[in-house]
C-alpha cells in the first residue's frame, strides 16, 4: 500500500470537522468525522456532485427521520423501517452514492426522537463533516486524474511486458505468473477507473479545451492498448501450450511479441514526448504484423494438431499489433497537430 494525497486530506479532512463541531458546541462531533470519511471523493468533479447530493438526500433523510422520532420516538424497528423508506427514496432520485452518509444522518435524528433542536444538531453535524471533506479535497492538493494516469500507464505496462516477454518461453514459473498477472488485471482495473474520472471531469465540467479533448481520445485508446496486451496473455495461456508447435512457430511468434512490445513501449514514450516523432515509424510494424498473421494463416492451413487453437493465439497478438499502430498513429496526430498550433500562436 502507498500513501497518498487522499489518506493525509482524509485525517485533516477528520480534523478540522472534529475542530468545527467542537468550536461551535455540536454534540457528538464523532457524527461530523464521520461524514467527512464519507465526503472525500477522488475528483473534483466527483467532489461537486457528491456534496450535492449530500445536500438534498441528508435534508430529505433529516426531514423523514425527524417526523417519523416525533411519531413513533427511537424505537428500533422505527428506524429500520425509516432507514428502508430512505434507500428507497436515493434509488428513485438516482443518488445510490449517498446513501451511506444519510443513514448516519437519519439515524442521528431519530435518535433525538423529534427534539427538533437536536435532529437540527444532528443534521449541522453531516454537513459540517461534508463541507470539510470538499473543502480539503479542493483547496489541499486538488485530485488531478490525468498526472495519476499518466503515472500509472508505465507501470500498468511494465507489469504487460514483463508477462509478454516470457509467456511464450514459458520461463516464469507458474505460481509467480499468476500473481502477476492478477497484479495486472487489478493494475488495468485501476487504470480504467482513473480514465473514467478524466471522461467524467470533460464531460461534465464543460471547461476542456480542445487539445484536452484530443487527449482523452488517446488515452482512451492507449488504455484499450494494454487491455489487448492482456488478452494475448489469457489466449497464450488458454490455447497456445495445448497446440502442436514447431521451434520455428515458438521463435516466430516470441520475436513479434518482442517487436511489438518494443513499439509500445516507443509509443508510450512518444505520447511523454520523450523521444523524437520520427524514431519509428508505425508502417514498419503494420508490415510486419500482416506477415506474422500470413505465416499464421499458413500454418493454420496446414491442419496440425490444435491449429485452431494457435491461429486465436496469433489473432490476439495481430489484433494487439492492430491496437499499438493506431495508438501511435493517434499519438503523431496529436503532436502535430500541437505544433501547427503553437507555430500559428
Amino acid at each position: 500500500m502507498t500513501f497518498g494525497a487522499r489518506m493525509l486530506k482524509t485525517g485533516i479532512a477528520v480534523t478540522l470537522a472534529l475542530y468545527i463541531s467542537t468550536w461551535l458546541d455540536f454534540s457528538p462531533p464523532v457524527i461530523a468525522a464521520v461524514a467527512a470519511i464519507f465526503a472525500l471523493q477522488p475528483s473534483i468533479y466527483r467532489s461537486w456532485r457528491y456534496f450535492l447530493e449530500q445536500v438534498q438526500t441528508n435534508t430529505l433523510g433529516a426531514a423523514i427521520a425527524l417526523l417519523a422520532g416525533t411519531y413513533f420516538s427511537n424505537e428500533p424497528i422505527a428506524i429500520g423501517v425509516v432507514c428502508i423508506l430512505v434507500i428507497m427514496l436515493c434509488m428513485k432520485l438516482k443518488m445510490s452514492e449517498s446513501i451511506g452518509l444519510t443513514l448516519v444522518t437519519v439515524v442521528a435524528v431519530m435518535e433525538a426522537s423529534g427534539q427538533w433542536d437536536f435532529a437540527l444538531n444532528r443534521f449541522l453535524l453531516s454537513m459540517i463533516g461534508i463541507v470539510s471533506a470538499f473543502v480539503i479535497n479542493i483547496a489541499f492538493v486538488p485530485p488531478d486524474p490525468r498526472v495519476q494516469f499518466n503515472k500509472q500507464i508505465h507501470l500498468v505496462f511494465n507489469q504487460l511486458s514483463l508477462l509478454l516477454r516470457t509467456v511464450i518461453s514459458n520461463e516464469i514459473k507458474e505460481k509467480v505468473f499468476r500473481e502477476q498477472k492478477q497484479e495486472l488485471a487489478d493494475g488495468l482495473q485501476s487504470l480504467t477507473d482513473k480514465y473514467k474520472l478524466l471522461e467524467e471531469e470533460l464531460k461534465k465540467l464543460k471547461r476542456a479545451k480542445y487539445r484536452q479533448t484530443r487527449q482523452i481520445v488517446v488515452y482512451k485508446q492507449l488504455l484499450h492498448n494494454l487491455q489487448k496486451g492482456f488478452e494475448v496473455l489469457e489466449a497464450v495461456q488458454e490455447h497456445y501450450f495445448q497446440s502442436d508447435r514447431t521451434p520455428d512457430m515458438n521463435k516466430c511468434y516470441d520475436q513479434h511479441l518482442e517487436k511489438l512490445i518494443k513499439f509500445n513501449e516507443h509509443v508510450l514514450l512518444k505520447f511523454d514526448e520523450k523521444v523524437k516523432p520520427e524514431s519509428w515509424k508505425s508502417d514498419s510494424v503494420e508490415e510486419a504484423n500482416d506477415s506474422f498473421m500470413k505465416n499464421a494463416t499458413n500454418w493454420y492451413n496446414e491442419d496440425k494438431d490444435g491449429s485452431f487453437r494457435l491461429f486465436i493465439v496469433a489473432a490476439a497478438i495481430y489484433d494487439y499489433g492492430y491496437q499499438t499502430v493506431r495508438s501511435d498513429r493517434l499519438v503523431e496526430r496529436t503532436e502535430s497537430d500541437d505544433q501547427q498550433t503553437n507555430s500559428f500562436l
